[in-house]
């Protein structure tokens, strides 16, 4: 029975998220069970393509990324793959009425991801829209559940969550992207010679899209809000303590949350989401 191929194309999207990111797999176990699993598929669909760009030193990664591109039309258009993050990814898609315009937005940010880029303000926010913004609409068709109208209203926030979500990815990896691959995302700066003032221009922007992301959060529906209010609380608190280093600390280290902080997070953040503070 195709049930078992779909039960294990699951389990391994369910892997996936949780090898990459404890921090997301935590947002998600506090989702409805209901839409739970089109999450993971979501992600997992995202994961394999940033790792396809971002790890995959060696391969031909373009090739490798126009084989995904076509394999993720085609289990779209044939609802099967015989890759299991592909058929679970199809699954959330039809099951939830994902614009395929936004699948191909992303593809195209990770297609940018293999060249050396200058980036000027507007090639900036075209990838974050791509690579960011259009994943949070992707799950938005999933916490709405096909009420369009809901999905309108909250499209901008969960855009302006997305977009705070990458920038903050930025900063924490700004030692890898740069000394490793080789990119510098943000527009008009120098990375070796990033200054106190530049970093502080980045924050604050950053702080905006959060500020106007909340009022979004506050307004999801009950199955989802409670995941995504976490994960808002764990990028906050990363981006808290990125904000308190010198520029040269950043471009010398990973800023992470430990498992620990982790774990305080989340039981402080679902403390105040069930006494309704948030």
């Amino acid at each position: 029975m195709k049930q078992l191929f779909d039960d294990l194309s699951l389990d391994v999207s369910k892997m996936t998220t949780r090898k990459y990111s404890t921090s997301f797999s935590l947002g998600i176990y506090f989702l409805s069970p209901a839409i739970r699993d089109s999450i993971y598929a979501i992600y997992g669909f995202v994961r394999i393509a940033d790792e396809i760009v971002d790890s995959f030193e060696g391969f031909d990664r373009k090739q490798l990324l126009t084989k995904f591109r076509v394999e993720t039309y085609e289990a779209i258009g044939q609802r099967i793959s015989t890759n299991p993050i592909l058929n679970s990814f199809q699954r959330a898609v039809h099951n939830y009425e994902i614009d395929l315009e936004l699948v191909d937005v992303f593809l195209n940010s990770m297609e940018m991801d293999l060249h050396q880029i200058d980036y000027s303000r507007e090639k900036f926010d075209l990838y974050i829209l791509g690579s960011a913004e259009v994943v949070g609409l992707m799950c938005l068709h999933v916490f709405c559940q096909k009420d369009m109208e809901t999905f309108e209203k909250l499209k901008p926030y969960a855009m302006k969550l997305g977009a705070a979500f990458q920038k903050v990815n930025f900063l924490r990896d700004l030692k890898d992207d740069y000394e490793l691959l080789g990119r510098n995302y943000f527009p008009s700066v120098n990375f070796n010679e990033f200054r106190a003032h530049e970093k502080s221009q980045i924050e604050e922007e950053i702080a905006q899209d959060f500020k106007e992301a909340l009022i979004g959060i506050k307004m999801l529906p009950s199955c989802c809000r409670g995941g995504v209010y976490l994960a808002y609380v764990y990028y906050i608190s990363l981006f808290k303590k990125i904000k308190k280093l010198p520029p040269s600390k950043i471009l010398a280290e990973r800023v992470r949350i430990n498992n620990t902080q982790k774990l305080g997070l989340m039981v402080n953040s679902m403390v105040q989401y069930k006494m309704n503070w948030i």
